[in-house]
């Protein structure tokens, strides 16, 4: 009798093994891995959405003391490394090469407790030592002959994005060539001889750091990571009395009379152009 049985015993072991690989074979496919991020600009919720996260990174921005080298493109020169210095008294510093004298030389602006300053750098068309020359109070505006804009986005634009009373419309933007962070189109909504800031590109990291901007005058891209800040920011030269370098090319003695070059800047932005 037992030896009738074990046929029966190997057909129930056999059915009990084939039974769960045919129910595997019958189950749903197993869920597949999560897809990648859509690498389109954030639409944020709500109609005032993206320019609220765009005037808290501003806000951000205007709390962050760094040091950032930025890679400078405009029309018509060579890529230039603009630092921008945000020292920690509140102090701030931008040294731009090319940033005078139709792109010939290089400057400094530096806004200090003792006011603000533009630093003439040795260069081929300047080669006598650093100096510098005070502009006004360290809030003054720069007259358009004198300013290079490329600090504006670091400096006084932010309280223009800060501020909800400024008329501004703000969509999210895909971020330029080579750069990062949340960017966004900003846009001014009145018509204004002196608009408060460039319309534009604006790009920032989640901790505040300007990562790129594009304007008229041209692009900034963060070339590497930011460094930590100084104390206070240093003049590169001793203080003199004299006259600061303007945007306009210098005029050659030869030209004739009537022939001289249009009052132009280095950035290609037209010298009567509003500016903030």
């Amino acid at each position: 009798m037992p030896a009738a049985h074990h046929p029966n015993r190997q057909l129930t072991v056999a059915l009990a093994l084939a039974v769960p690989a045919l129910l595997a074979a019958c189950s749903p496919d197993p869920p597949t891995d999560p897809a990648p991020p859509p690498t389109a600009a954030p639409r944020p919720a709500g109609p005032d959405a993206a320019r609220d996260e765009l005037a808290a990174l501003a806000a951000a921005a205007q709390d962050r003391h760094l040091v950032a080298r930025y890679t400078f493109r405009a029309d018509g020169a060579a890529d230039r490394l603009v630092v921008f210095t945000s020292a920690n008294d509140g102090s701030w510093r931008v040294d731009v090469p090319g940033g005078a004298l139709g792109g010939t030389a290089d400057i400094t602006l530096a806004a200090i407790a003792d006011g603000l300053f533009q630093c003439g750098l040795p260069s081929a068309a300047r080669p006598e030592p650093a100096s510098c020359v005070r502009l006004g109070e360290r809030d003054d505006t720069l007259p358009r002959r004198l300013d290079p804009r490329v600090q504006h986005p670091f400096t006084d634009w932010l309280d223009v994005l800060t501020d909800r009373r400024a008329p501004l419309a703000v969509s999210p933007a895909m971020a330029p060539a080579d750069a990062t962070g949340s960017c966004y189109s900003v846009e001014t909504t009145a018509a204004s001889i002196n608009p408060p800031l460039d319309v534009g590109i604006y790009c920032f990291d989640a901790d505040g750091t300007p990562t790129a901007v594009r304007a008229a005058f041209g692009t900034l891209t963060l070339a590497a990571p930011p460094e930590p800040a100084p104390g206070t920011v240093q003049l590169p030269g001793p203080v003199v009395e004299g006259e600061p370098l303007g945007m306009a090319a210098p005029v050659d003695p030869a030209t004739p009379l009537g022939t001289e070059p249009t009052a132009t800047d280095p950035t290609g932005t037209d010298e009567h152009a509003g500016t903030p």
